[in-house]
């Protein structure tokens, strides 16, 4: 089958991953890299087709029609793509590179990365002509570069980079850049590769074959160690939880420990319907999720890391003020919202955004998600500094004073704001885990009594003004009747224990009542977060259904859930943010940090399920 260019932007299923660790790429089924910015995740795009067909790509395709199978190395984000067209056979391996190894299998990771990324091409068998094209397009498709050749390559300068593509081949310069046909017959085998440095510095040296070579051999090694180094999955979801787990270190930014929701900005909630954000940033949000999934998969040091991270980025908090929701990947605080009015954007959905507004917004919610992720990763916290204590007592503090006021909840609604019921759930969380965790905070009696005492006052709201007896559930927000998939967080809080009739009424509810044609979820009923537009299924929904229905003891509906949303995976494992309802396709920013977190918390909940009934364990999806 032929590989056309859709119009408006390939399927975002068609896209593959690849990470250095500071940067991520986004690499098509015909070869073309559609997303790259560099140096950072957040830093303006150099390749940005996908959000707009002239905002610049690197492309190797096949001239011919041709069929495509591709697959990572092992447990890397090391990409071969293979083109069979009618003559002849390709094999096309790319990969960002890592650098040398510093202390493998640790979280030092690509500390020495070199800004590099690598692209081989090897005919093994008959042969083919491929099409070349690098065509860099800084700052988000406004800067055109000007081309000259150098020893091995070419330079390529324009706006805030250089770029220095190394060439065994002689390329053409114009409107389209640096391209060329590469005639290649069986053994032929070319190395490619393109640096990225500032105007402060001189232009860097092409690389030779071998060099080339050595570093995807360091690349492929690097990877491979830091999953070797890290306890294995057992049983048969293995391959779906370890590449989950290698997503989430494949986002996470190397010199901090942020991670990033995903590394792409308005790959839109639905075609058209202007639902369209930037997600290279760090969510305080997903703190507890990402804790438990990184410790529970062995990657302690990892959840460490991002929890220092979060603390240190938070920590000018005053308790007066409502906690920053979000951050920047450094640590930034000024994540203001702009639109790039010049970008088509994927599919013709506009406008193209970066920045984002959210962080503005009061959400509540994140005083218990930091405090939970204090409380799970407790056995590896090495003592707690004064700072951090004060820190942390602060957000008991601010939960205590605050969880009566409205706020936007975890969704970031645009609309009014509103008591939600996960954010008083999370207030109630940040209350008993700092009782809890008191004799590490090293607070006075009375303190803690007063968080004791707040936490019942949350925990009596709950149940008498966010449970709805004529609805039969807890509903999105006290005193209203929709409902909001964030409910299904209950179970995992602790708030009530699994056999709690109403807790799994809640569940049954929400099940029956947020289901799409397909099985999966919805995050709510739109309408009620001041947008226009509707969006798709929530894939993270849908995974926390799977947790829920297994931790209120009903592993096999939480099974077939599971499945449901595991099955929204590409070929290669990578999950968007949602799901078109009518067609399966994926939409949403991609892959999705939240929905990798998803898959690994709600297959941890079944395998512990499971393991209380002998002889029964979870199915492969």
């Amino acid at each position: 089958m032929t590989d056309p260019r859709p119009e408006g932007g390939r399927p975002i299923e068609d896209y593959a991953l690849l990470s250095d660790r500071h940067t991520a790429a986004l690499v098509g089924t015909d070869g073309s890299i559609d997303w790259l910015c560099r140096p950072r995740f957040d830093s303006p795009a150099v390749l940005g087709r996908l959000l707009d067909p002239d905002a610049g790509h690197w492309s190797l395709t096949p001239a011919a029609p041709y069929r495509t199978e591709r697959a990572y190395v092992g447990e890397t984000f090391v990409l071969r793509t293979v083109f069979t067209t009618g003559t002849g056979t390709a094999v096309l391996t790319d990969a960002l590179a890592l650098g040398p190894a510093t202390d493998r299998g640790r979280i030092r990771l690509a500390s020495r990365a070199p800004i590099a990324t690598l692209r081989t091409i090897e005919c093994t068998a008959g042969e083919l002509d491929v099409d070349f094209a690098f065509r860099p397009r800084p700052e988000y498709g406004l800067v055109n570069p000007i081309f000259t050749r150098i020893p091995g390559g070419v330079l390529a300068t324009g706006g805030p980079a250089r770029f220095v593509l190394t060439s065994p081949v002689r390329l053409d310069f114009g409107d389209d850049g640096a391209t060329a046909r590469l005639s290649l017959r069986e053994g032929t085998k070319l190395h490619f590769c393109v640096q990225t440095a500032d105007l402060a510095q001189d232009p860097l040296p092409a690389w030779t074959p071998e060099a080339v070579e050595a570093a995807l051999d360091e690349t492929l090694i690097g990877w491979q160690d830091w999953h070797d180094a890290h306890p294995d999955w057992d049983g048969p979801l293995a391959p779906l939880v370890k590449r989950s787990v290698l997503v989430l270190e494949a986002l996470r930014y190397q010199p901090t420990g942020a991670i990033v929701a995903a590394p792409t900005t308005s790959l839109p909630e639905a075609v058209g319907a202007g639902r369209n954000w930037d997600y290279r940033y760090s969510w305080v949000r997903d703190a507890s999720f990402t804790v438990q999934a990184l410790a529970e998969a062995g990657c302690h040091g990892e959840a460490v890391e991002f929890f220092e991270f979060m603390t240190r980025a938070a920590a000018h908090y005053q308790p007066e003020q409502p906690l920053q929701i979000m951050f920047g990947i450094g640590g930034e605080h000024d994540l203001s919202e702009r639109e790039l009015g010049h970008l088509a954007g994927w599919r013709g959905s506009r406008p193209v955004r970066v920045g984002n507004a959210a962080w503005l917004q009061p959400q509540l919610d994140v005083y218990g998600e930091l405090l939970d992720a204090a409380w799970h990763l407790r056995g590896h916290l090495q003592g707690l500094d004064e700072p951090a204590r004060q820190f942390l007592s602060g957000m008991a503090d601010a939960a205590a004073d605050q969880w009566e006021q409205p706020d936007q909840g975890i969704w970031e609604s645009r609309g009014a704001p509103r008591h939600y019921l996960y954010s008083k759930l999370m207030c109630w969380t940040a209350l008993d885990r700092a009782v809890m965790f008191a004799d590490r905070l090293d607070v006075a009696a009375d303190r803690v009594g007063t968080w004791a005492a707040e936490r019942d006052r949350v925990r009596e709201a709950i149940e008498t003004r966010g449970w709805n007896p004529r609805i039969g559930a807890f509903c999105a927000a006290f005193g209203d009747d929709d409902l909001d998939a964030s409910v299904l967080a209950m179970p995992a809080s602790g708030f009530l224990p699994g056999t709690d009739e109403r807790l799994k009424s809640t569940v049954d509810v929400i099940d029956a009542k947020l289901r799409d044609a397909r099985g999966l979820l919805r995050r709510y009923e739109t309408g009620t977060d001041g947008l226009d537009g509707t969006e798709g299924s929530f894939v993270m929904c849908t995974f926390w259904l799977a947790q829920a229905l297994a931790l209120t003891g009903r592993p096999d509906r939480a099974e077939a859930a599971f499945a449901l949303a595991a099955d929204c995976a590409n070929d290669l494992g990578l999950l968007s943010e949602e799901v078109d309802t009518a067609t399966g396709a994926m939409l949403g920013n991609f892959p999705q940090a939240f929905s990798h977190i998803g898959l690994i918390n709600a297959a941890i909940a079944i395998r512990d399920a499971r393991r209380s009934r002998p002889g029964r364990l979870p199915s492969v999806p």
